[in-house]
Parts: C-alpha cells; structure tokens; sequence
C-alpha cells in the first residue's frame, strides 16, 4: 500500500470518528438547527446545483437515456456484490443498500377518497385499503451500532392484494414503494453512483464527495441538511428522490410524513453506553403502547426542467407544486421482533418495479434499479439459501 493511500486512509478514519462523535452530541442542538437554517441552506444549495444544469427541453414525465447507462450500472452492480462479499459471510448475508433491517412491521395502507381527479391513476384510483408490510432500515454496505451508521434511515411499503398486469413477473398482486429520509439521493446520476460505490468498496466513501480532483462538494451540503443521528424510523419523513408515473405523462414524487408522536430517546447519549440497536428498542417500545400513522403524500411534476427526471440531486419545489395527501399508512400495536420476522425480511424482495405500469419508475437511477435490485437479491438471497417468497399479509410469526 503506498503512502499515498495510507494517508488518505488515516484521514477517512480521523474525518469518520469527528463524524461519529458529532451524531452523539446532535440531539442537543440538531433540531432546533434544522428549524432554523436547514431550509434557507437548502435553497442556496439547490441554487448553486442548478446553476451548473441545461435545459434538455424535454416534456413532462419523459426520460433520456444517457450510451454509457449499461457500463454504469455493471460497475454498481459488480462493485455492490464484491462489497456484500467482503462484509458478509453465506447464510447472514444481507442487503448491499439499505442494509440493517430495524424492523418489519404489519400495515394498512387507505387510498383517500378527496384526492382530485388528475391524481386518481393506479393505486390511487380509487377509494379502499391494501394490507401492506412496511420495513425500516439503516444504510450499508455492513450494519453498523445505530449510532455509528451516517444517520440515513429508508422506508419501504410494500402493498398486497393490488390488482392487474405488473412490471415484474416475479410478484403478481404488490405494489413496492421505496423512499429514504433525503429529499434527494446521494448521487445525481449512475455515472456518478458507479464512482461512489468504488470509494465505498475501498472503505473511503467520503471522498467521493470531497475529492479535489472530482468533487460532489455540493451533494455533500445537500445530504448532510438531512443525514444526521436518528432517534425512531417511525417519527422520521421520507421521500422517494426519484419519479415515477401517475397515469401516462405525468411524474410525480412522493413522500411518507409522519402524523403520530413517538419515542425519541437515546439512552446514554451523548457519551454512555449506548444501545448497539437504539433504533430498533425505539421501535418496540413505540408498537407496544400505540398505533403510528404516516400520510403517504404525492407531487406532481409541473416543470420538466426545475422538476427533472434524469437528475436526482434536484429538489422539486414544493413553491411550484406542494405535496397532497394521497393516502393513510396505519400502523397496529404489534410485536415484530421475532426470529422467524427478521427471517421473513430477508426472503421478501423490495424493488420499485414491482409495481403498475401507471406508476413506471422514472430516470436512470431506477432504469438501473430493476436489473440491479433484482441480480443483488437473487445473489443474496442464492448465498443465504433461501427462496424469494411474495408475501400475502396473512404470515404467522411465533
């Protein structure tokens, strides 16, 4: 190893370790921050990112397909499976994004009965309730104590007993929605996810963003508005930082916002002994006492170049098209942390492209998803031999 990459390497830890102790000291100032500031840094940002765009002309909900899209996405896909094999050993094989399951939880998921007519495409069509399984989960590549992880959080919705003609064979009644706690994602673009899984494969994943050479500086500011330490999956807004279709040529996002009051807690914080899976205790504690809801909420594209698909490193203004409440995830009481539960979460497979046409996933980040959600879940699910299994919402767990 030359001196070089000894140094950076040292860097990388001394830079992850500040990063490490900043998470324990930010339930004593963040939120009362974000309240502040997070919103006015975000639009100098997005400013600043716009900036360096050009307007492709395209219509509302159309897509362009960059020559180089099927190089990207083989280097994603190989370099993901050589970090799962690096951090995994067969049989605890789990997820490359995405990756700590914090639990898996029982759902309804009711379509409402006001939505205007323009938005009543697909599932949303109309009025009436899908049972559903909803997971929380950490980042990868490995599965770090909560309060070690970069303060990301993901919520996936899967919906059962949907109707018609879907995307993918291999599922034929659900619907998955898949969103994180950034409003936008981490990479504008798989050319650009392609270099970060190599920095994250090599375990130096801050410098794809901070590399003099290629900076992402700007991506950097925008997800550090929301990365930060995580106190209950359930109490946390999510979005899908992609598009998909409502109907045939209109986009829209959408978002999961939390309506119930939660658990925050984190025992021994800012510098005890903090439980390895705080998130998680959180969860259980919330479920024991009470019912959660989230609005499933969706934004529909009105300008096709401040609102694009192709970029994901763009925030849609809400000034240009505010979010409207399409549907209520109601979470039970429950138990759900069972052996055989966490066994169940690694059979399922969530991937946007189990879906209706009307709701196409949108853009190359999800042009990319399909091949590789499903060869990574396959390979996972091949190194943990186990099968994939479409789940109904009649499941027992002891």
């Amino acid at each position: 190893m030359s001196i070089k990459t000894n140094i950076l390497k040292a860097t990388h830890i001394i830079l992850t370790e500040l990063l490490h102790i900043e998470r324990r000291l930010e339930p004593f100032f963040r939120r009362w921050w974000n309240g502040l500031f997070r919103e006015p840094s975000a639009e100098v940002i997005q400013y600043f990112i716009n900036r360096r765009r050009k307007d492709d002309g395209l219509q509302p909900a159309e897509e362009k397909k960059d020559p180089d899209e099927e190089e990207s996405l083989n280097t994603i896909i190989d370099l993901m499976a050589d970090q799962m094999r690096s951090h995994f050993k067969p049989g605890n094989y789990e997820r490359g994004g995405n990756t700590k399951t914090h639990g898996i939880v029982r759902a309804t998921v009711t379509i409402r009965d006001d939505l205007p007519a323009a938005c009543r495409k697909g599932i949303f069509a109309e009025p009436r309730s899908y049972k559903a399984y909803v997971r929380f989960s950490g980042p990868g590549p490995d599965v770090p104590a909560d309060i070690r992880d970069v303060g990301f959080s993901s919520m996936a919705v899967k919906l059962m007993g949907v109707p018609g003609e879907k995307l993918m064979d291999e599922e034929k009644y659900t619907q998955d929605f898949i969103t994180v706690c950034t409003p936008t994602f981490v990479t504008p673009n798989i050319r650009e996810n392609a270099k970060l899984q190599y920095w994250s494969l090599v375990d130096m994943p801050i410098y794809y963003f901070l590399n003099p050479m290629d900076s992402h500086i700007l991506d950097f500011f925008m997800q550090g508005l929301w990365n930060e330490t995580q106190y209950n999956p359930l109490g946390q807004r999510y979005w899908s930082c992609v598009p998909y279709l409502l109907g045939e040529t209109q986009a829209m996002m959408y978002s999961f916002v939390p309506k119930t009051k939660v658990n925050t807690k984190i025992p021994g914080a800012p510098f005890g002994k903090i439980p390895v899976n705080y998130l998680r205790e959180n969860m259980i504690k919330t479920l024991n006492k009470k019912d959660v809801e989230f609005d499933l909420m969706i934004q529909l594209q009105t300008d096709p170049h401040r609102m694009p698909i192709e970029n994901a490193s763009v925030r849609w203004p809400e000034k240009l098209s505010p979010f409207i409440p399409a549907a209520t995830i109601h979470i039970p009481k429950q138990k759900f942390d069972s052996i055989e539960q966490f066994a169940f979460a690694r059979r399922i497979k969530m991937n946007p492209w189990h879906c209706l046409p009307e709701h196409r996933p949108l853009g190359n980040q999800s042009r990319a998803r399909r091949r590789m959600y499903s060869e990574l879940s396959n390979f996972r699910q091949e190194m943990n031999q186990t099968t994939h299994i479409e789940p109904t919402g009649d499941e027992i767990f002891q």
